[in-house]
């Protein structure tokens, strides 16, 4: 019997072959023969689940995120266990925690979120001039925004912020605080762990409790 293989396992192979190239030397001088070889198949193969480099960027991207999602995921259940008492459920983490968590995952706090986001980065230039590129980037922001508005908005109700916060506002603010920080900290302007005390300072001033 032929060995059954699994294309999304494969494809994820590919995604992960590309990162390793992106941590070491950059992205755009990756061609798919690069790809190829470090993903260890040949590059008809590669050309089997990708049609181009856009393409596997795409894919790659999309998976990073999801690693991303689920990394923060883990850590919010992580810490809801750990404040919950022996003999208790764990109860659901508060906003600010959950705001805290999610600017956390959006900064290269370790080599995968590095390469992520250089990944991601790559993914950017390459939309500002490719109109199917851009319209599949904008996708995520709304979402990632109406999220982080939902947080604010649970926190003000439950009278933990600042009187006056706008929900709408600082969601947005804390997205473009998220991105200039990112980039100050892979051009090592600021480390990694300054980054997130910035974003701590920030959350600060708009939680009373």
């Amino acid at each position: 019997m032929p060995k059954r293989v699994d294309h999304e396992e494969r494809r994820r192979l590919i995604a992960e072959a590309l990162w390793r190239i992106a941590s070491s030397r950059g992205l755009e001088g990756a061609s798919l023969r690069d790809v190829a070889a470090e993903a260890g198949i040949s590059l008809g193969q590669l050309q089997h689940y990708f049609s181009g480099k856009d393409e596997m960027l795409a894919f790659a991207l999309e998976h990073i995120s999801a690693l991303a999602e689920a990394r923060i995921r883990d850590r919010l259940l992580a810490l809801s266990d750990a404040s919950a008492a022996p003999s208790s459920p764990s109860s659901p983490p508060s906003p600010r925690t959950v705001l805290r968590e999610c600017a956390a995952g959006m900064l290269p706090l370790d080599d995968e979120a590095r390469t992520g986001l250089l990944v991601g980065i790559a993914y950017f230039v390459r939309a500002l001039s490719d109109e199917r590129m851009r319209r599949h980037a904008q996708e995520g922001q709304p979402k990632l925004r109406a999220f982080l508005a939902d947080q604010f908005r649970e926190a003000a109700a439950r009278g933990e912020t600042v009187a006056g916060l706008d929900p709408e506002l600082e969601a947005m603010l804390l997205i473009a605080l998220t991105d200039g920080l990112t980039s100050s900290a892979l051009l090592e302007v600021i480390t990694p762990e300054e980054a997130l005390g910035f974003v701590e300072r920030h959350l600060e001033r708009l939680f009373v409790r």
